[in-house]
């Protein structure tokens, strides 16, 4: 377990655990204490980068803020459902600071943005999906899809979709409470809209900031020797 990517494996599995038992075991109340509880896994695969490899306080203070600037960007969407730039930012990330920053960035973004815009049940499983959303876009950041600006679009369009259908489990679970085809169906169909403009929201960005955005975060990685091995 010295590789910080298998702790990173380990602790989104224990996430995913603790998602489950927060709404088949505890109803989804003591949702704050599972929010911290993801908070803390989050960063294990931090501190055993700290711990194996010496991570240095410039580089958590970059992560800090790229989490910040995808919270925070957030915020003056709100009115639009489901578009925002967040995951926008968490892509971009990875892509150039590797798969345990961008699930460090992403869990981050979605606790913090539920600061200014209300927290509750839902805040531990939208920090997972953003996590994921981060640590899969940084495991192929070296593929020929993430290379390629269309297929970098295209990922962002499918984590769009999958994050509005891996939400509609904890709607499904904490309110409906039925696992019925038809109550599958028909929750998957009321959120086809929302699920569509986080997609398309993930295009809109892409196509137009992607480069820049990988172009100055490249470079402060490499005039700062930030995060190198991540």
């Amino acid at each position: 377990m010295e590789n910080p990517r298998s702790i990173l494996i380990v602790s989104s599995l224990m996430i995913v655990t603790l998602l489950f038992i927060s709404v088949i075991v505890f109803d989804d109340k003591p949702y704050l204490m599972i929010s911290m509880a993801i908070m803390v896994l989050t960063t294990i695969p931090l501190f055993a980068r700290f711990e194996l490899k010496q991570i240095q306080s410039k580089e958590i203070v970059f992560l800090a803020v790229l989490a910040a600037i995808a919270a925070i960007s957030r915020v003056p969407f709100a009115p639009l459902p489901s578009v925002q730039p967040t995951s926008f930012v968490i892509i971009v990330s990875a892509i150039v600071l590797g798969p345990q920053a961008g699930f460090i960035i992403g869990a981050s973004a979605a606790i913090v943005s539920n600061i200014f815009l209300g927290q509750g049940p839902w805040t531990p499983w939208q920090m997972f999906a953003w996590g994921m959303i981060g640590l899969v876009a940084g495991l192929l950041r070296n593929t020929a899809i993430m290379k390629n600006k269309y297929g970098l679009i295209g990922y962002g369009f499918i984590v769009g979709i999958l994050f509005g259908w891996f939400m509609n489990l904890w709607f499904i679970m904490g309110f409906l409470g039925e696992l019925t085809w038809p109550v599958f169906l028909s929750a998957y169909v009321a959120s086809f809209y929302f699920d569509l403009a986080h997609g398309l929201s993930n295009v809109f960005f892409l196509f137009l900031f992607s480069v820049a955005w990988i172009r100055i975060l490249q470079r402060f990685k490499e005039k700062y020797g930030i995060l190198r091995e991540y």
